[in-house]
């Protein structure tokens, strides 16, 4: 987890009600109030007990596999140099991947499960519940689950059922069940609907893993705080390889646990460039996209209040993304809250381009990412031609594409 923040820095929220500024807070049923504040409670007791810390390293390090790689992408690199030259730009600067692909379970959603299932236990829960977007949460929630033995159920959008059907199959083959959610539109924001709708019957035994830095006070913070190794580990990876921070630092963004966790260790480092990427899908002059913070307003959804895609009466709209780990209508309450202050830039990037992005990651470095990460990829392909060679530009690797084969194939007009 985090090192302590330094005092007036943006790394001190939220507040004691869960509030970045005006965003965050608890906005839950009357049934889920004492549970959110029995995990509260439970939260404040072990985030600096150093037997839960040692035991969550313990996991981190011999059964995820961390520290995760931090990799000069010297293909990448080559490749936007020679862009620039063509162009007659600044040189293009160095591109690093943080690689969280390469954790267990393929992405960095096993951080912030390991945690989560840490603190299931403490407290004595018997059943875990989780909802899932690209089905890397679900994977990460099925798999602590059967390691702890814990029966799992887990929501999942009927689109995204569709769409990600390999991490379907692992969930099932982990001993998890997938429950198909066909209101709405069938995606994220649908199956947390219906997490919550399992955790308002089942308040006693149940424990609700959610995967996002979203949700009601205190899930933002300890999702932050799980993932925040991520850039514990980039910043010290880089000090190591490079003698210095880097210049920029990017990571795509839905519900927002894989850039926070990168962001957050960063925040008080007033030369680092810290950048957002959401899905801007089919461009933002229409409503198939799912860029909130450019697009959106503030709202409440899912027990906190955020960025979100809402109609002019307060409904919230269904977005669409080319990438099922972004197509949430809203956003973790930090990040809102960091748009704001304009510490962080927030960028959308459309669908053509992350696909983009993505062959080109696969063709010269010979990785597969995520289209989740393609995003972010996408974005230093348009930044990093025109910095100098001596600058430093580190993007969050945040999963692994083999999840995406299908729809990138579907979307080139091939079958597998």
């Amino acid at each position: 987890m985090d090192q302590p923040a330094t005092p007036n820095s943006f790394r001190t929220g939220p507040d004691e009600q869960g509030m970045f500024g005006i965003f965050g807070g608890r906005f839950v049923a009357e049934t889920l109030m004492p549970l959110i504040l029995d995990l509260e409670r439970h939260w404040n007791e072990v985030k600096n007990d150093p037997d839960f810390r040692a035991e969550l390293t313990n996991l981190s390090t011999h059964y995820a596999g961390r520290p995760s790689k931090l990799y000069f992408a010297e293909g990448l690199t080559r490749h936007l140099r020679e862009v620039s030259s063509a162009k007659g730009l600044g040189g293009g600067a160095k591109v690093y991947f943080k690689r969280e692909d390469l954790n267990h379970t393929g992405s960095h959603k096993i951080n912030n499960c390991l945690g989560q299932i840490l603190l299931a236990k403490r407290m004595g829960k018997k059943r875990i519940i989780a909802e899932t977007g690209a089905g890397q949460h679900g994977v990460a929630s099925a798999t602590v689950a059967a390691r702890f033995g814990y029966p799992c159920v887990v929501y999942m959008g009927a689109t995204d059922v569709a769409r990600q059907s390999p991490n379907v199959f692992r969930m099932k083959l982990l001993g998890a069940e997938v429950r198909p959610v066909t209101a709405g539109h069938g995606t994220l924001k649908d199956a947390m609907n219906e997490a919550l709708r399992d955790w308002v019957t089942n308040v006693e035994d149940t424990y609700y893993l959610i995967g996002t830095a979203a949700g009601p006070h205190p899930y933002p913070e300890l999702v932050r705080d799980f993932q925040s190794v991520i850039g514990t580990e980039a910043r010290a990876q880089i000090l190591e390889q490079e003698g210095r921070l880097p210049d920029t630092i990017i990571a795509a963004v839905g519900g927002g646990s894989n850039a926070i966790g990168l962001f957050h260790p960063f925040l008080d480092d007033k030369d680092v460039r810290i950048i957002g990427i959401e899905a801007g899908g089919r461009g933002l002059d229409g409503i198939e996209h799912c860029a909130s913070m450019n697009a959106g307003s503030p709202g409440v959804l899912h027990g906190n209040r955020t960025y979100l895609l809402q109609n002019a009466d307060g409904q919230i709209m269904d977005g669409h993304s080319i990438s099922a780990g972004l197509d949430y209508p809203g956003v973790g309450p930090e990040h809102s809250w960091l748009r704001d202050s304009g510490r962080v830039e927030y960028v959308p990037i459309l669908d053509d381009e992350a696909l983009e992005a993505f062959k080109l990651t696969t063709r010269v470095e010979g990785i597969i990412p995520a289209l989740e990460s393609a995003h972010a990829i996408a974005h230093a392909v348009k930044i990093v031609p025109a910095m100098d060679k001596d600058q430093i530009v580190i993007v969050n690797l945040s999963g692994r594409g083999d999840k995406d084969v299908h729809t990138v194939a579907s979307m080139l007009g091939m079958e597998i």
